[in-house]
């Protein structure tokens, strides 16, 4: 593929995503249209989502396989937490998020996806910049400490997006804690799922590059942390 159509197609996809969610942080926060732009909340994780698959450079069986799991998980994890409380805490997901299966929108499912896809890809340019590194220097990162680094760092990147994400998705109706509260144990879930997923994307061999993956986490990060302190 020419050099420009791939820098265009992820010039395009960034543009896209900042108009999304630049338009749905304004309309949420200073527009009397705050409902609407709610409501069409599972549009934006659509198309966010579809722009990723778009940008990912080789979706090969191993690619696919790997989407297909981390969406079952995490609908799955979710299912357990929703109807036992067992993962996560006891919590209930409102109307807004769309159809579902056993209380868990399907748009749950790919938000896992979207968000371990992201750390996944996160985590892989910031140790090829490391590896880099120690090559100019001579050494080498064992690769034992190279998967534990990738594993703990990048569950540790997915936790905190869904530590900034909590109060808002509350204060929005995506979901609701009893008693209105964040558990601990809901963080706890989110890393070792998030590790377990993680741990998979770093052994299947598929191309995990994906500059518009980064840019994406930023974007939707970003996004969380202005409604968090405005809305």
């Amino acid at each position: 593929m020419n050099i420009n159509i791939k820098f265009s197609k992820l010039y395009v996809s960034i543009f896209i995503a900042l108009l999304f969610h630049i338009s749905g942080a304004v309309g949420i926060l200073h527009s009397p249209y705050k409902n609407w732009f709610i409501q069409n909340t599972p549009l934006n994780l659509l198309v966010m989502a579809v722009l990723l698959l778009y940008n990912q450079s080789q979706k090969n069986n191993y690619f696919i396989a790997f989407a297909i799991i981390a969406f079952a998980t995490g609908m799955f994890s979710e299912m357990i937490g929703v109807n036992t409380g067992l993962l996560f805490g006891h919590y209930t997901y409102g109307s807004v998020m769309g159809y579902g299966i056993k209380g868990v929108p399907l748009l749950i499912g790919i938000q896992w996806l979207v968000t371990v896809l992201c750390s996944g890809a996160i985590m892989h340019q910031f140790q090829h910049g490391i590896e880099n590194r120690y090559s100019n220097a001579g050494l080498k990162m064992k690769p034992i400490l190279h998967t534990i680094s990738f594993v703990f760092d990048g569950a540790l990147l997915a936790t905190f997006f869904d530590f900034i994400m909590e109060p808002v998705a509350m204060k929005l109706g995506f979901w609701n804690w009893q008693n209105n509260d964040v558990p601990n144990y809901n963080y706890w879930c989110w890393f070792f799922i998030s590790a377990l997923l993680l741990g998979l994307y770093k052994i299947m061999p598929f191309k995990k590059a994906n500059q518009f993956a980064i840019h994406l986490f930023i974007i939707q990060l970003l996004f969380f942390i202005a409604l968090r302190f405005f809305l």
